[in-house]
C-alpha cells in the first residue's frame, strides 16, 4: 500500500503541521510581546496570537490575530503585513525550519462570535423558549 498523502487531506492537518504551527505561535507571541515595531500603528498594540495554521508544505502559516479580547482593524491587520519580513526573519532565527515561511494575518472573530452568542442566549425571549415546559404548557 501507498502511503497517503496530506495534500488536500480531508482529515485535517497532519502531526507535523500542527506541532510546527503551534511552534510559530510561540514565536510570534513571543516577538509580539517585544514589542520591537517601528510601524506606528503597531505602536502599544498588544496583539495576541490565538492560532496558527501550516500550509501542508510548511512554506505559508496563518496566524489568527486580536488585540486583547477585540478585533483588530484593517490599518493595523495592514501593518502586520507591513511588518511580515521582519517578522519572517525574527521566526528563521527563533524556529529551526528548511524555509522560513510566509506569514499571513487573519483577525480572530471566535471571542466575538462566542460573546455574540452568549447575549443571544441570555435574551429573555430565548431563554423563555429554553425553559423546561410542565405537562400543561403547549
Amino acid at each position: 500500500m501507498s502511503k497517503p498523502s496530506h495534500h488536500g487531506n480531508p482529515e485535517g492537518p497532519s502531526q507535523r503541521q500542527l506541532r510546527v504551527a503551534e511552534e510559530i505561535r510561540h514565536a510570534l507571541s513571543g516577538i509580539f510581546a517585544r514589542e520591537e515595531f517601528r510601524d506606528p500603528e503597531l505602536h502599544d498594540l498588544r496583539v495576541t496570537v490565538t492560532e496558527v495554521r501550516a500550509s501542508p508544505d510548511l512554506k505559508h502559516m496563518t496566524a489568527f490575530v486580536s488585540a486583547l479580547g477585540k478585533e483588530l482593524n484593517k490599518d493595523q491587520l495592514a501593518a502586520l503585513k507591513r511588518v511580515s519580513s521582519f517578522l519572517r526573519r525574527e521566526i528563521a532565527k527563533s524556529v529551526r525550519l528548511r524555509y522560513a515561511p510566509d506569514l499571513h494575518f487573519q483577525p480572530d472573530t471566535a471571542l466575538d462570535y462566542a460573546m455574540h452568542i452568549n447575549e443571544v442566549m441570555h435574551r429573555p425571549e430565548v431563554r423563555r423558549d429554553l425553559a423546561p415546559r410542565k405537562d400543561g404548557d403547549e
